[in-house]
């Protein structure tokens, strides 16, 4: 495994003053069976947002990924960059409130660490791919929220099964486990804005109304009264009075 060190890993890239100043921005992250699209459907639907999701059916390459992830992970990688470069540029320039499913911080901080330092992208393609990550990020305004879903591994294999996606079945458990570990250290540098970490192992929020009713409390008491941009139908929601603190 080569050391990561050696390189310009993107959490070391110093940060732009931009923020969001359009409606509120969340961002749903989490590992691979996390819950991350259950949440964003949940939370548009409640809050009236928009919702924007990673781009999976169409997807060129996946299924040729998991079958040969050294020849097929730049392409992929640049695939997903682009895609969500440009899901979250119309979120900006839409003005309205939204969800996106995965962000495109994940994408470097995670994913193509991951095929770097597992020999599944030689270091060429890696520093190309930082490369354009870089220019394409600093055109980019931060959102104003990101929700990291936290789940164990066995959790997430529980979700991978039900879920049935026949190129998911042949993810190993190891790797489950190195993008885990590497979320938690790019959540604990995240600095482009507020996050919010949910741990998710006891939480359904899916099929427990109470689950998801907390969820967004600490969702909204995540936000500064000047940050939050609600529909005017949307005015009744409110906060729970949780005086617990979950901004890093």
């Amino acid at each position: 495994m080569q050391n990561l060190q050696n390189h310009n890993h993107p959490n070391q890239f110093k940060p732009s003053s931009k923020t969001n100043s359009h409606g509120a921005f969340i961002v749903i992250a989490g590992n691979i069976g996390s819950g991350k699209t259950t949440l964003t459907n949940l939370l548009a639907n409640h809050l009236q947002f928009q919702a924007h999701f990673e781009s999976v059916e169409d997807n060129p390459y996946l299924g040729d990924f998991y079958s040969d992830m050294s020849r097929w992970s730049f392409p992929l990688q640049v695939h997903f960059l682009t895609h969500r470069f440009r899901a979250h540029q119309k979120i900006l320039e839409s003005g309205s409130s939204a969800i996106q499913d995965r962000s495109i911080y994940e994408d470097a901080n995670i994913f193509a660490r991951a095929l770097f330092e597992d020999g599944k992208m030689d270091k060429r393609d890696y520093e190309n791919y930082l490369r354009l990550y870089q220019v394409m990020t600093d055109q980019l305004a931060y959102p104003s929220l990101v929700i990291y879903l936290k789940r164990s591994v066995p959790r997430l294999q529980e979700r991978i099964k039900l879920r049935g996606r026949d190129y998911e079945k042949q993810i190993p458990q190891e790797y489950l486990m190195r993008l885990n570990s590497y979320y938690e250290d790019w959540f604990q540098q995240y600095n482009k804005g507020k996050g919010l970490k949910i741990d998710t192992d006891e939480l359904d929020f899916l099929e427990n109304p109470d689950h998801f009713q907390e969820l967004v409390g600490r969702i909204l008491n995540s936000f500064d009264q000047k940050d939050f941009f609600l529909q005017a139908n949307n005015s009744t929601i409110n906060p729970s009075k949780s005086n617990e603190t979950f901004l890093h």
